[in-house]
């Protein structure tokens, strides 16, 4: 038997999990305890396919629209972790359901920080990726044609409001830092009393994983990013390592879906996960190439991560005590 070729695996630090996708699959996890099953969620809690099985495994029901909800249930409704239109909560409260929001704390600051500008009567930009579930609950959060939504540089160099001199912006959380960077630029070349958020609205963990990307990438002969496809923060990172150099950057939800002949002569490889992402696939994937090369593993770190956001109040641990 031939001796398996050495490699190197650089991981990327942080990876995987956020603060907002613990305390989302918690949120269910905690509701399926608490309340039995079954557990309704309105669309995937997080975007990870793995996620959604395990926790459809527990008793979880995952459903697109709330109509899909039986009529009379006591059953728990969450709502996902992107956030949801102002039209979904009003129609539950309007059925008499029981929901529970897990929606990420920070897209909830972007929600209340386009409600501000708009009391204050400003033309909103959202810059954001259309059909995204944060971006539909971002621009449900106010009437129609309050918001308008910038997808590309080009867009930012066209669009034409109303007022120039009364204008905000907001952003998805999940973006690519220097696209979101480079139309933020844009906008207050052309409109310079634009009003900006007073802290960035991508999100900590969308930033830490980039950064570290962009450490690795540029050393590696190929990068894999965990994450599912419908993932925005997932596909970010595979753009990420493409910009800086990488020549082959993979998305793939398992090891199974690895296309083995695109890795055939490597000698180092970069892995990280997206926010949605368990590290127990970070590990089958690894134990799928350790079958394949003899391993030599380090990790290279951007930034520590401690944050916690809390659970919503109904399923607490204390809430029962109340």
């Amino acid at each position: 038997m031939s001796a398996k070729p050495d490699l190197k695996i650089v991981l990327c630090s942080p990876r995987g999990f956020c603060a907002g996708v613990v305390r989302a699959i918690d949120t269910v996890e905690r509701a399926l305890d608490k309340y039995g099953a079954p557990v309704y969620v309105r669309h995937e809690i997080v975007h990870n396919k793995y996620v959604v099985d395990g926790l459809k495994k527990k008793g979880a029901i995952f459903v697109e629209e709330l109509a899909e909800i039986p009529e009379n249930t006591t059953a728990p409704v969450v709502f996902s972790a992107h956030g949801v239109p102002k039209s979904v909560p009003a129609d539950a409260q309007s059925r008499n359901l029981f929901s529970l929001d897990a929606t990420c704390p920070l897209v909830t600051k972007v929600h209340r920080e386009a409600a501000i500008h708009f009391k204050r009567g400003r033309e909103i930009f959202l810059i954001g990726h259309s059909h995204h579930p944060e971006v539909v609950g971002t621009l449900g959060q106010l009437p129609p044609g309050a918001v308008t939504l910038i997808e590309t540089a080009e867009d930012a160099k066209t669009i034409t409001p109303k007022d120039p001199n009364n204008l905000a912006f907001v952003t998805q959380t999940t973006l690519s830092i220097d696209d979101t960077a480079e139309i933020v630029a844009l906008l207050k070349e052309r409109f310079p009393n634009i009003n900006g958020p007073h802290k960035e609205d991508i999100c900590y963990a969308t930033t830490n994983r980039q950064l570290a990307v962009k450490k690795v990438a540029p050393v590696v002969d190929a990068l894999i990013v965990v994450g599912a496809p419908n993932s925005s923060n997932s596909q970010r990172l595979r753009e990420v390592a493409e910009r800086e150099g990488c020549k082959i950057a993979v998305l793939a939800q398992r090891a199974a879906d690895l296309d083995w002949g695109r890795f055939g002569n490597i000698k180092s490889l970069g892995i990280t996960a997206g926010a949605s992402a368990p590290e127990v696939i970070v590990e089958e994937i690894m134990d799928a190439f350790a079958e394949r090369y003899t391993l030599h593993v380090e990790t290279v770190s951007a930034a520590e991560e401690n944050e916690f956001f809390p659970l919503p109040r109904q399923v607490r641990p204390e809430a029962a005590a109340e």
